[in-house]
């Protein structure tokens, strides 16, 4: 008795499809764990760079204010007194050698301000040297181009301190009305936009130099010299 092979049996039309249904869904999953995994990385490459422009901005700052010369920015008319630091809530004008990567030796005319631009506001540095430097001209064309240091700033407080007339230190101020003297103590606070996702960590800078140097008169604060 002979015994007959059963014939072959294929895939119906139903299981082809849902096949293809799975095989469509494998690869939508696939492809949204990469996408996924790709925003996050992006995301985290973006946290780490603005991280490290903080930093970066915050050691400039420390740096150079810190380091704050006596050397006057101008000259007041009329009473020919030197002005030494000019400074306010949003922005701070002083003298001091920059970096030698970046300047050419000397002293250099330098400002922090907060600038609204297209994209909103914006912490930004100027430089310029102090050899040639005409306050009625600022920082024109000549001067080095200005440098954004930080975007997307909600608010920035700039603050001061220094002794009193009785020798004590005082209370922070947001306007430098000493300008023929440097502060203690120089402040700067930041707030971010909300959608930055970012915390300025608090920077407090002590001057190094004397702060009476340079002073028209110093006497009611350190009192008598010699």
């Amino acid at each position: 008795m002979s015994s007959m092979a059963a014939p072959a049996r294929g895939f119906t039309l139903v299981e082809l499809v849902i096949s293809l249904a799975l095989l469509a869904l494998l690869i939508l999953g696939a492809h949204t764990a990469i996408r996924t995994s790709t925003q996050a990385v992006a995301s985290g490459e973006r946290l780490i760079d603005r991280t490290n422009k903080l930093r970066v901005t915050q050691e400039l700052l420390r740096r150079q204010i810190s380091q704050a010369l006596a050397l006057p920015v101008e000259q007041r008319r009329g009473t020919n007194e030197s002005i030494f630091l000019e400074g306010d809530r949003d922005e701070l004008t002083w003298v001091s050698s920059m970096p030698g990567y970046l300047g050419r030796g000397g002293p250099y005319v330098q400002r922090i301000s907060l600038e609204r631009g297209p994209g909103g506001q914006s912490l930004v540095f100027r430089h310029a040297m102090l050899n040639g430097w005409d306050p009625d001209d600022g920082f024109d064309a000549r001067s080095a181009p200005p440098v954004t240091l930080l975007e997307g700033i909600r608010d920035l407080r700039i603050e001061y301190r220094a002794l009193d007339e009785a020798g004590r230190l005082g209370n922070w101020q947001d306007r430098w009305d000493k300008p023929f003297q440097l502060p203690l103590l120089v402040r700067i606070r930041v707030e971010f936009e909300r959608e930055t996702r970012q915390q300025w960590p608090e920077l407090v800078v002590p001057l190094l130099v004397d702060p009476g140097a340079g002073a028209i008169n110093v006497a009611p604060i350190f009192g008598p010299r010699g």
